[in-house]
Formats: C-alpha cells, structure tokens, sequence
C-alpha cells in the first residue's frame, strides 16, 4: 500500500447494495477503511476518482448499486510558495542572539512536504545563515509556529544556546502570549477562561477538536474523549451588532488552540473556513464587508525573559493591513447605527 493508505495503482470497486445511495466520500470510507477520511476527499477534489469511467470532484455524489468507482492514485506532495508573492520579513527586534519578525498572514512557518520558498525559516536562513536547527534539519532558527493565515510576531534564534533556552521557556509556559481576534457574534462576558481539553480529530488527522464537541462540519462524527490541557483567557475589547473583538492569553500551546476554543463557544474567528462554530449560530459574513482571506486572528506580543541576558523582553507587531481594514469596517458599521 502507498503512504497515506492508498492503493499504489489505480483500483476498481463496485458499489454493492447496502452503499446504494451512498456520498462517494462516506462510501469510500467504508471501500478503502484504511486511508483517512482526508487523504480521500483530497483525492476526490485532485481528480483521482471516477464513477463509471467519468471523472467526480464532488465529494457529495450520490452512487448507485453497481457502479464501478476507479482510485487513481494523485500525488500528494504537489510544491507550492510558502507566502505571499512579496516574501520579506519585516524585522521588529534584532540582537546576536534572536530575532524578532512580523509574519505576514499567508506565511509558512517553514517548509513542508507541500510548501516550499519563501517560509519564515529560509528567509531568515537567507538573512542570517548558520541558524540553530533546534527544531529539525528543515527548520532553521525556529522555535515556535504560528499558522500561515495567522498573522503576528514571531521568534527567531540566531544563536545555539538561545535556542535551547527558548525552547525551556516554551515548555514551561513562560513566554506570556497575546493575541487579537475579530470574532462571530457578541460576546456575554467581558473576559473569561475557556479551560476544555483539546485533541486531534479522530477522523480529520488535520484538525483539532474540543473533548465532548465533535468537529464542527462533520455531520456523524461522534464527539471526542481524553485529550490535553488547554486554558485560553480572552478579554473583551469591543463589541458590535453581531461581531466582537478579542485580546487573548493562551496559557497553552495546542495547535490551532485559539480558533478552537473560541468556535466553541459559538464565537468562531471571521473568515475562518475551518472551525466555522455550530451550524446557524452565527450570522454569515455580510457581503459589503471587506474580505479577508483567512482567520481574523493576530498574534500581537510576546513577553519573555532575554535567554541569555535574562532582562525582561518585550516583543509585538501591529496588525496586518487586512486586520486593520476588517476592524476599521466593523468600528464604522457600528459609528453609522
């Protein structure tokens, strides 16, 4: 079998009986039960499925008994620019030691398997050279990530023993985070921690979840057990018709851990197109807004102890051009009341 679960050439099945009526997607969970339920619509959207020798992008395909569904099997690894065309780090701290950056959103942390060029970790390569790999071979100067629709500041080490001192102040949650978020709805409370575990999805291997919530858009999945710590305190900055806006303080460090929380409690981040919150909770995005190509959320400020001289150090980047304009909206909307 080929990585990801999949057959290594091109595979034929017939839909039996009991999968007539069936979504193409659903069915092939049950035909290939070992590829992932990601892998596979990936598949779909790529071209790789047929159904009775036409080719089906639509996940949603009702099939009949009897028809032949054909795998031909789309590489996954397809490379693509880890930023915006205009890829530079703006620098907002510089020492011997580490650096400071304002990652603009649609910026990689570094490169992947699919995305290559112009990620944080090689244009800072580029800048500085012979930065530590505390992080792996591919991840020069890294210490920590933020997703490449976040926007905000970033950490680079620049020398071996600030690496591995970030790293500790990382692990022991010593590094106080800050960020801003332009959320769905009107929040309740003026501040409030939001302390539910978090775990991988069980059936989206790249999506996180809350325990005892299932992922949001998945219509049979069963809620999520176990899973680990995760504490977000948020405070309320402003409040609109049908929007809010955030500054918030995760004491963890989970993957997409802030936009998780907060479309658990019915508050998802505009323009997020993953943790969209429950279905009907939120008002849609008004379509006169401006546009924003990805979650409202920046990460405004880090503040730390200096990993070598030990000094407080405070480090922030203003919000990004798209930010702004979302919040500049926003504030008028509310002003034209």
């Amino acid at each position: 079998m080929a990585s990801q679960g999949l057959p290594e050439r091109e595979t034929r099945f017939q839909v039996p009986t009991e999968l007539a009526g069936s979504r193409l997607d659903r069915a092939l969970r049950d035909l290939v039960p070992q590829a992932s339920r990601t892998r596979l619509k990936e598949l779909i959207h790529d071209g790789g499925v047929a159904v009775d020798g036409e080719p089906v992008t639509k996940p949603s395909l009702a099939l009949e008994a009897g028809q032949w569904i054909e795998l031909s099997v789309v590489p996954r690894s397809r490379v693509r620019p880890g930023g915006p065309e205009d890829s530079r780090l703006e620098v907002v701290f510089e020492d011997e030691h580490l650096a400071a950056v304002a990652k603009p959103p649609g910026m990689v942390s570094h490169p992947t398997g699919v995305v290559q060029g112009g990620t944080v970790s090689e244009l800072a390569q580029e800048r500085w050279a012979n930065l530590p790999r505390a992080q792996g071979e591919d991840r020069p100067g890294i210490i920590h990530r933020l997703d490449a629709g976040t926007s905000g500041v970033m950490l680079v080490a620049k020398s071996e023993p600030a690496a591995q001192r970030l790293l500790e102040l990382f692990r022991e949650r010593a590094v106080r985070k800050t960020y801003l978020a332009l959320v769905m709805g009107v929040t309740r409370f003026d501040s409030d921690w939001i302390d539910t575990p978090m775990c991988r999805s069980r059936s989206r291997n790249d999506r996180m979840s809350v325990v005892g919530m299932p992922t949001t858009d998945e219509e049979e999945e069963e809620p999520e057990t176990g899973g680990l710590e995760a504490h977000t305190f948020y405070e309320t900055l402003e409040r609109w018709k049908g929007h809010s806006y955030l500054k918030c303080s995760p004491r963890t460090g989970r993957t997409h851990q802030i936009r998780v929380h907060l479309s658990s409690i019915d508050h998802p981040l505009i323009g997020d197109r993953v943790y969209r919150g429950r279905p009907g909770v939120a008002s849609p995005w008004p379509k006169q807004a401006p546009r924003i190509a990805r979650q409202a959320l920046h990460a405004l400020e880090l503040e730390l102890e200096h990993p070598i001289t030990r000094e407080p150090l405070r480090v922030r980047a203003e919000p990004a051009a798209d930010f702004a304009e979302v919040l500049a909206w926003l504030r008028a909307q509310d002003e034209g009341e």
